[in-house]
C-alpha cells in the first residue's frame, strides 16, 4: 500500500497515471465542527497503480493531483461525486473533469435511487468491505492499516466496476442518460454559497412578504459570518433565529435582547451589531427588487392523479430498469398533475420518452393500468 507525503511522490505518481484513460478518485473528510470541508485523504486509483496521499503532511503540495484532475483527456470516476467535487472546487476553483459518477450510472443501469457504494461494489464484483472503519476521525495520526486499507478499497473497487458501468450503459444505448445528470455537477453554484443568494436555502413558504427583505439580510450576514469564521451556519444562528428576527426587525440591542431565539447576553456581542445592520440595510431595499414568496394556498395537485402517476413511475422504471427518482420526484408529478406543460425533467428528452408522454395521456384517459397477474401493464383507450 503506498501512502503518499510528499511533494516529490506525488509528482511520481502522478506521472504514471498521464497516460491512462481513466483513474478512480475519492476522498476522506471532516466537516462537523467546520464551514469548510477538512481535507483529511485522497485515494486515487488509475490503471494498474493506486495510492492514498495525506494532504496534511508537512509541506506536501497537492499541484501535481490538482494538474491531473483537471486534465480533458482522462476520465475521473467517482462515486457520489458532491461532496468531492467541493472539495477540489476548493482547491482548483473549477470542478474536475470529465466525470464519470458510478452512482448515477447505477441508477440509469436499475440498481435503485442514489444506491450506495457498499451495496452497489457487492451487485457488480461480490466484493466484501469491512464496514469497521467507515466513522473513522481521518484527521488523527497515525492511521491504521485496517483504516488505510478501507479507505483505498474505495477507489481500487471502483477502478474495477467504472468498466461494467460503461459497458452496460453503451448496451443499453444511456449513456446520454447519465451524461445530462454529471453535466449538471459542473455547474460552480453547487459548491460555494454567495452569501447574497443564501435566503434560498431556508423555507419561506410561511414568510410574509413584509419580512423577506430582513430574511435575505440576516442570511445574507450568517452566510458570511460563517465562512469568515469557518464555522457551520447553524453555529452563528438557527433558520429558527432568523424567521423570528425576520418577524421582529429589531432597532437596537433591547430588542433584541426580548427575541426568544437569541440567547442571553448576545445583545452585547460583536455578532449583535452584525444583526442590527443587517435589520436596517433591510429596510433600504428598494421592493421591486424583492422576490415574490409563494403562497400557500396555491392550487393543490389532484391526490388521486398523483397516486396513479406514482403507479406509473414505477411501473415504467421496472420496465425499463431504471431508478424513478432519475426520473422524477414526487414534486415533478405534482407539477405534471397541474399542469401538461409543467417546467420538469419528466416532460422533455427521454424521460418523456419512457414516461412524460404516458403521464399525460394517462392524466386524460387516454390511457389505463391494468393488473395481469399481479404486474402492471398499460392499455391505450
Amino acid at each position: 500500500m503506498r501512502i503518499i507525503k510528499t511533494t516529490k511522490d506525488l509528482a511520481e505518481f502522478c506521472n504514471s497515471l498521464k497516460d491512462g484513460e481513466f483513474a478512480a478518485v475519492d476522498t476522506e473528510f471532516m466537516r462537523e465542527k467546520t464551514y469548510w470541508p477538512i481535507l483529511c485523504l485522497i485515494q486515487v486509483a488509475g490503471i494498474h497503480e493506486e495510492a492514498i496521499i495525506d494532504p496534511l503532511a508537512d509541506g506536501i503540495d497537492l499541484a501535481p493531483l490538482l494538474e491531473i484532475l483537471g486534465d480533458p483527456k482522462m476520465v475521473k470516476v467517482f462515486h457520489a461525486a458532491r461532496q468531492d467535487l467541493e472539495i477540489f472546487y476548493q482547491l482548483m476553483d473549477a470542478v474536475p473533469a470529465p466525470l464519470f459518477d458510478s452512482q448515477i450510472a447505477a441508477m440509469a443501469c436499475g440498481f435503485g435511487d442514489q444506491v450506495g457504494y457498499e451495496p452497489l461494489m457487492r451487485s457488480l464484483l461480490n466484493a466484501k468491505i469491512d464496514k469497521g472503519s467507515r466513522f473513522t476521525d481521518w484527521s488523527r495520526r497515525p492511521l491504521t492499516d485496517a483504516q488505510l486499507h478501507y479507505a483505498l478499497s474505495d477507489v481500487t473497487h471502483l477502478r474495477e466496476a467504472y468498466p461494467i458501468l460503461l459497458k452496460s450503459l453503451e448496451e443499453k444505448e444511456r449513456v446520454h442518460w447519465v451524461q445530462e445528470e454529471v453535466d449538471a455537477l459542473y455547474d460552480p453554484a453547487q459548491y460555494f454559497v454567495e452569501p447574497a443568494e443564501a435566503w434560498r436555502r431556508l423555507k419561506t413558504r410561511n414568510v410574509k412578504q413584509s419580512e423577506i427583505a430582513t430574511l435575505m439580510k440576516l442570511a445574507e450576514w450568517r452566510e458570511r459570518e460563517a465562512q469568515k469564521r469557518d464555522t457551520p451556519r447553524n453555529r452563528i444562528m438557527k433558520d429558527d433565529g432568523i424567521f423570528e428576527l425576520s418577524r421582529v426587525r429589531p432597532k437596537d440591542k433591547d430588542d433584541l435582547a426580548r427575541a426568544r431565539s437569541i440567547p442571553k447576553g448576545f445583545e452585547r456581542s460583536g455578532a449583535a451589531n452584525g444583526i442590527l445592520a443587517a435589520v436596517k440595510a433591510a429596510q433600504e431595499v428598494p421592493k421591486d427588487r424583492l422576490p415574490k414568496i409563494e403562497r400557500t394556498d396555491k392550487a393543490k395537485p389532484p391526490p388521486d392523479v398523483v397516486d396513479l402517476l406514482k403507479v406509473l413511475l414505477k411501473r415504467q422504471c421496472e420496465h425499463y430498469g431504471v431508478a424513478p427518482k432519475l426520473i422524477a420526484n414526487s414534486t415533478d408529478l405534482e407539477a405534471i398533475a397541474l399542469n401538461d406543460a409543467a417546467d420538469v425533467k419528466a416532460l422533455s428528452g427521454w424521460r418523456r420518452e419512457i414516461y412524460g408522454d404516458q403521464a399525460i395521456k394517462l392524466k386524460h384517459g387516454q390511457l389505463a393500468l391494468k393488473l395481469k397477474g399481479g404486474a402492471v401493464e398499460l392499455v391505450e383507450t
